[in-house]
Parts: structure tokens; C-alpha cells; sequence
């Protein structure tokens, strides 16, 4: 086992989560990553990031499901040895206004973008405290900053994220362990396929739509860059939140 350092990112085998893969992967470091249920888009990841000369793999698991990521983890930190660094990605939307939102597109997005999140913090703490070292990234949005219509649930979840990461980052900076969030705005993914990326690229001082990679840089600084940086929410949306 090299001394690379090991990564892990739910729900990176798409999207924001993969750009957060590759990054860290061409930066040294070794990878896992967790999927739902697309196979072939997981095995596509995991074959770029080997192609980087990193040890990579993948675990489909139910990020919503304590009991599954608490033996995911115990399998992933036996084939890896340990962990470096968490990003909580994984995420789903199930837009609607609220006055027709019914339980379960309530609960099936607070338990998949927040609770998860604490499913999967809670088993990794205790080997980055071990350690003495840890780096915890957390996805949150500026819709959890700014809110948005039909979107109560999601915007829940993403502002819990945020609280979460402040009162973490005050609890274990102290072992040496550092939690922040990244607030992405306009991302171009399958999120966003859908959106007229025109009319809202007007409200955008930048004038455009992110990438994944712009996000996936800040992951990396986040990660590798960023020693004294704590309990942070760093808004990466070409200047929407202002």
C-alpha cells in the first residue's frame, strides 16, 4: 500500500461527484467512490481514474441507509487502510411546490442530501480522529443559502448541510480535523439539462453556467490547499449570491 493519500466521494460516479474524483485523483490520490445504481457509468469512472496510476474503486450502497454505509465504510477502509478526506455528495431532487409535496418526495430528499451525510460522517470520525487528520467536504447549494420555489425539500436539506458543517468543524477542529462546504450554483449536469441555462445565465454576473471541474477544483483546495481553513461555506456560482 503506497502512502497516497485516500479520498472517498458519495455518488461519484456522475456529474460534480466525478470531477471531484478526477481532481483529487490527478492531485495522488487514491479513491473510492459510491453509486446508486448506474453500473456502467461506475465502472466508466473507476477505468479513468486507474488510467491517473491511482488505486480506485467502487461501492453501490444506499446512502440513505445507516446500516449500509457503516458497512460500506468498514469495506472501504479495509481495502484502502484509511481515510483522508470525505466529500458528501451524493444528492437527488424532487422539485415541486410545496402545497402538493407529499411525505415521501419530502423524506427520500432530506434522507439521501442530509441524512446521509451523517451516516456517513459518523463511522469516518472515528478513524480520522485515529488518525489525527481528516478533511470532510460537504455539498451544500445556494439554494440552501437563498432558497427557491418548488424546491422546499431540497433547499432544507442543503441549508441542514450548513449548520451541520459549522457546528462539526467547532466540535473537531481541535483533533486536527477540518469541515467545510462548497455552495454550488448553476452546474452544468443532468441536475440541470432540463433548465433554460439561457435565461439564467442573465441573472449570473459571470454570464454563464459552472462546470463540474469548478467545482471539483475547490474540492481539491479544499483538500490540499487549505490547512487553516475551517467551518466554511465557500459559494462557488459565478457571483448569483451576492
Amino acid at each position: 500500500m503506497s502512502e497516497n493519500k485516500v479520498a472517498l466521494i458519495t455518488g461519484g460516479s456522475r456529474g460534480i461527484g466525478k470531477a471531484c474524483a478526477i481532481e483529487l485523483a490527478k492531485a495522488g490520490y487514491n479513491i473510492a467512490i459510491s453509486y446508486a445504481g448506474n453500473e456502467e457509468a461506475a465502472n466508466k469512472t473507476i477505468e479513468e481514474l486507474k488510467a491517473l496510476n491511482i488505486k480506485a474503486k467502487s461501492y453501490k450502497f444506499d446512502v440513505s441507509n445507516k446500516e449500509d454505509c457503516t458497512k460500506a465504510v468498514d469495506e472501504i477502509i479495509k481495502d484502502f487502510e484509511k481515510i483522508n478526506v470525505l466529500v458528501n455528495n451524493a444528492g437527488i431532487t424532487r422539485d415541486g411546490l410545496f402545497l402538493r409535496m407529499n411525505a415521501e418526495n419530502w423524506e427520500s430528499v432530506i434522507n439521501t442530501n442530509l441524512n446521509s451525510a451523517f451516516y456517513m460522517t459518523s463511522p469516518i470520525i472515528k478513524t480520522m480522529i485515529k488518525q489525527r487528520n481528516g478533511c470532510i467536504i460537504n455539498m451544500s447549494s445556494i439554494v440552501g443559502i437563498m432558497g427557491n420555489v418548488g424546491q422546499a425539500n431540497y433547499a432544507a436539506a442543503k441549508a441542514g448541510l450548513i449548520g451541520f458543517t459549522k457546528s462539526l468543524a467547532k466540535e473537531l477542529g481541535s483533533r486536527n480535523i477540518r469541515i467545510n462546504a462548497i455552495a454550488p450554483g448553476f452546474i452544468q449536469t443532468d441536475m440541470t439539462k432540463n433548465l433554460d441555462t439561457e435565461k439564467i445565465a442573465e441573472h449570473i454576473p459571470l454570464k454563464r453556467l459552472g462546470q463540474p471541474e469548478d467545482i471539483a477544483k475547490t474540492v481539491k483546495f479544499l483538500a490540499e490547499d487549505a490547512p487553516y481553513i475551517t467551518g466554511q461555506i465557500i459559494g462557488v456560482d459565478g457571483g448569483l449570491v451576492i
